[in-house]
């Protein structure tokens, strides 16, 4: 059964942020150790224990993401990309923050990524 769709508000989002920042903070660290350990392990990657361990921990720090409502975009694991689903004049899109951004004040098309961002409009942004 699929989970339902959260759709949050930009200042409902920036309350999630912090939380968000420290889940990110751990992907973007194993994500890192992982791509050391891969440099250096001969043969078949899954069959490694080390990595096999890391890949299960970061799996969890995404489930959370997803529990929160939100998903991870960044498979490169340098910039902590997390959309979170949003309605903007009608339309469902996704508020976006990237790991080294304070707030989140960006947005793209559902069907657009990163390169599609535009600035969330005045109007939506409130009093955070």
């Amino acid at each position: 059964m699929e989970k339902e769709v959260i759709y949050f508000t930009p200042e409902d989002a920036a309350k999630t942020l912090p939380l968000v920042k420290k889940i990110v903070a751990d992907i973007l660290a194993e994500g890192k150790e992982l791509k050391n350990i891969a440099e250096y392990v001969e043969g078949e990657l899954t069959e490694d224990p080390e990595i096999t361990k890391r890949v299960s921990k970061m799996q969890g720090y995404i489930d959370e993401l997803y529990e929160i409502g939100c998903f991870y975009k960044d498979w490169n694991f340098e910039f902590g990309l997390v959309d979170f689903p949003s309605v903007i004049d009608g339309e469902d899109v996704m508020l976006c923050w990237r790991s080294d951004e304070e707030t989140i004040s960006h947005y793209h098309c559902a069907d657009e990524g990163f390169s599609g961002r535009k600035p969330i409009p005045p109007e939506y942004l409130g009093e955070f």
